[in-house]
């Protein structure tokens, strides 16, 4: 029985820490001098000018003014958006088979 609780536990509290990390991959506040910020991690799915939509994990999709494109950035980079800066990610390695 004890067992049983400490796994139904440890389900609840992975679960709940799953998913505030999905709450803070996009944020929007205001910084030092009272100007909007946003931060944003996510794949882009379009790029319209200096504009660009990024989908986060949870799929929410977010529409940021960046001051410059990075060069060659196309739809379907890993990007990470801040005080509109954009950063290309890595992609992640995946090892076939484990």
């Amino acid at each position: 029985m004890k067992t049983k609780s400490i796994a139904a536990l440890l389900v609840i509290i992975a679960f709940t820490v799953g998913t505030i990390g999905l709450a803070f991959a996009t944020s929007a506040g205001k910084d030092a001098a009272g100007k909007e910020t946003t931060e944003v991690r996510g794949t882009v799915t379009k790029i319209e000018g200096n504009k660009i939509t990024v989908k986060d994990a949870a799929g929410k999709e977010t529409t940021v003014e960046v001051k410059k494109l990075p060069e060659g950035l196309k739809v379907g980079d890993r990007v990470a958006v801040k005080d509109r800066e954009v950063t290309r990610e890595r992609p992640r390695r995946v090892i076939e088979g484990c």
